[in-house]
């Protein structure tokens, strides 16, 4: 290959990819940022803080199209196959998983690191996973390696994913959909929604990523752009962007692959113990048998050595991500980093996330953190910063 030829192809692997309703977030002001290889809105021109408070009182909508969408089917026809051979890569009880419901699962490794993370719904006769836009072409290929001899795996490029979070979103939904109106947390499934008189299959799941009610909408990307502009027109949505999600899901306690989890912590370490089963730890009917089980299944015997928590500023200033923890004022010994962290709108204060050795991850104990050559003081806090509006 000649080197013009090579450039021309790394250029080309390496061009930010757009999603369905790319011209929709142009059209309605969307700022247009560099986000997990595509280009992807950060705000709108109400700005991150209107649209912050608007999610929390009202109904945001989020383009989550960037995510990969992966259909898991058992070559035997059944879904419980799926789920045993999935229980291969996670330490989530997937067989429990009953049809129409869904769970929040992680991708491990063989020394207990987090690949990513994933939700797995059950859809009767297969399994339907949502995985991080960044991690997708890995996933799958993951998933390929270790399940293919069981399974079928079918990524679904021709759909595009949205997310109508907030308070009003059930109302706002049903107006297109009744059938939602019934479903609970972590329900999903397909349902069918009105879109210009026209009923369109989607994939339906009551969960989000802001803590607030809400839903997210799998859909034929030849149809998302009809089906976004029909709740726009409703008075009580907003486009909302990155900025805003991310504000939404720190003040929800939510991690952030990449950011607040990785390949170097594990999910006890993560402060995911709830994520986790009875049924796949010691003692269990199927404890173990996925990487890194010996470390993660030792941990939860042991405890681990670091730990996610919540952290608080005693002043105004934000904590930014990657800034360094301190056990006092005038410490020189790392103890810790924080992994996300900025301005929490509806709390109207500073928040962030990071790890603490297990010894001082307790609340209320008061860490240091260097914010440009200063020391600033932090308080360990629960989590969620903000009670969530889930409907149990």
């Amino acid at each position: 290959m000649q080197a013009a030829d090579r450039q021309a192809s790394a250029s080309a692997d390496n061009a930010l990819k757009r999603v369905p309703l790319h011209d929709l977030h142009v059209a309605r002001g969307g700022k247009i940022v560099p986000f997990a290889g595509y280009e992807m809105p950060v705000q709108y021109a109400a700005g991150v803080l209107k649209e912050h408070l608007h999610t929390r009182a009202s109904a945001g909508l989020f383009d989550v199209s960037h995510m990969g969408q992966i259909t898991l089917t058992a070559k035997s026809g059944k879904v419980e196959d799926a789920a045993r051979a999935l229980e291969r890569l996670v330490p989530q009880d997937i067989l429990s998983v009953p049809h129409g419901r869904q769970r929040y699962a992680q991708f491990t490794s063989d020394t207990g690191g987090i690949l990513d993370d994933l939700m797995v719904a059950n859809f009767g006769n297969h399994l339907f996973l949502v995985v991080n836009a960044a991690c997708k072409t890995e996933d799958e290929a993951h998933l390929r390696q270790h399940l293919s001899d069981v399974c079928t795996i079918e990524p679904l490029p021709d759909r595009a994913l949205i997310a109508l979070q907030g308070p009003k979103a059930v109302e706002v939904l049903s107006k297109h959909a009744p059938t939602v109106a019934a479903m609970r947390f972590m329900d999903a499934g397909p349902h069918k929604v009105q879109i210009s008189g026209r009923a369109i299959d989607c994939f339906v799941s009551r969960s989000g990523y802001t803590g607030e009610d809400g839903f997210e909408i799998s859909v034929p990307a030849k149809d998302v752009e009809r089906l976004a502009t029909e709740l726009l027109a409703d008075a009580a949505v907003l486009p909302i962007g990155l900025g805003a999600r991310d504000s939404l899901r720190l003040e929800a306690g939510l991690c952030l692959y990449g950011h607040d989890i990785d390949t170097t912590t594990t999910p006890v370490e993560g402060a995911l113990e709830w994520s986790v089963q009875k049924s796949r730890r010691n003692g269990g009917a199927r404890a173990g048998g996925f990487p890194g089980a010996d470390i993660i299944l030792k941990e939860f015997e042991t405890g681990a050595s670091r730990r996610r928590v919540g952290l608080r500023t005693e002043g105004r200033a934000p904590v930014r991500e990657h800034a360094t923890l301190y056990a006092s004022e005038t410490s020189t010994d790392k103890i810790g980093t924080v992994t996300s962290g900025g301005f929490g709108p509806t709390l109207n204060a500073p928040v962030a996330m990071g790890y603490l050795p297990t010894n001082l991850s307790a609340e209320g104990t008061i860490v240091f953190a260097d914010v440009r050559g200063q020391r600033l003081a932090l308080r360990v806090s629960a989590m969620p910063f903000v009670p969530n509006g889930y409907k149990r």
